[in-house]
């Protein structure tokens, strides 16, 4: 595997702006517990490849939106992007009361629990209040809010990291094998986050251990990913599926009584079982009932 001189600085000014962030952030405010805080910080940090990929372009003196996959022309796999990760969520749900000491929670309110000795107790008190005070049909007010957001305004913020990890790292690793890009880009995705997991982010209760199941989440993410962009051709589907992932992964924890941030919710082993039992599935759909043989190739061979 080669790594191009312009792939090397992509990710040099990509880890160097977002882990500068972070950690200003963390010198102002030091913690995740800052809902609205770190929900602005984090909201910008998903910007950082797409600045990175423009600034990468500039100095290359490349057209700034060229090869990037940048297409809006809609195809069936839009849908499919739509759609898989709330069917993935649903079986992560599943996977998750066969794990010894975790139970349905039909009222929703998992969630709280999660929080409960991590937020400081005037949070937490907040938290539980707006929660209870929820009407009774608000999951399936949440469930459309979610379809509403995965195509609208998570999309636009998984639109700037799609465009670097689906976008320009993809087509720069385009000799690859489908799995062995995967790999790569997955792993340098899931260090990206590194910072804002220290933080708090996604594995509240186990930071440090946090850091390295993002990274094999990030991995196991990556082949739906790049299966979804290769077959639509465009990267404006991992947008919406990155988008409507954050939308829905909140029903993992929210579902659920019992366990913890690794053994529960959509990043936990659960997320992580769907995610293998769907790779598996989009295997034998691109091995048996396709003609372009995708995850046996190297990606230049349809890109």
């Amino acid at each position: 595997m080669k790594i191009t001189k312009k792939v090397c600085l992509f990710l040099t000014i990509t880890f160097s702006i977002s882990y500068a962030m972070a950690a200003v952030y963390y010198l102002i405010r030091r913690d995740a517990a800052d809902r609205i805080g770190f929900t602005i910080m984090a909201a910008s940090y998903m910007f950082v490849p797409f600045i990175s990929v423009l600034i990468t372009k500039k100095i290359h003196k490349e057209r700034l939106f060229s090869n990037l996959l940048i297409s809006f022309r809609i195809n069936r796999w839009f849908f499919v992007a739509w759609f898989i990760f709330p069917v993935i969520v649903l079986c992560a749900i599943g996977i998750s009361v066969l794990f010894p000491g975790i139970t349905f929670n039909p009222a929703m309110t998992g969630l709280l629990s999660r929080f409960e000795g991590v937020l400081s107790p005037e949070i937490f008190e907040e938290v539980a209040r707006q929660m209870n005070s929820l009407p009774a049909n608000f999951v399936l007010i949440s469930i459309l809010q979610g379809f509403i957001a995965g195509i609208s305004v998570n999309a636009v913020a998984g639109f700037g990291e799609e465009t670097g990890w689906r976008g320009f790292l993809l087509t720069e690793l385009k000799e690859m094998s489908f799995f062995g890009s995967s790999l790569v880009i997955g792993s340098i995705w899931g260090i990206w986050h590194a910072p804002l997991i220290l933080m708090g982010h996604n594995y509240p209760q186990h930071r440090v251990i946090g850091v390295f199941m993002m990274v094999i989440w990030c991995i196991l993410l990556t082949p739906v990913m790049q299966y979804i962009t290769i077959k639509a051709k465009s990267v404006i589907p991992a947008a919406i599926a990155h988008g409507t992932l954050n939308a829905f992964s909140g029903f993992t924890i929210m579902a659920v009584n019992g366990g913890n941030d690794l053994t529960t919710g959509m990043s936990g082993l659960p997320g992580f079982a769907a995610l293998i039992f769907f790779i598996a599935v989009l295997f034998i759909f691109d091995y048996y009932f396709t003609k372009e043989k995708i995850m046996l190739n190297k990606i230049s061979l349809r890109l």
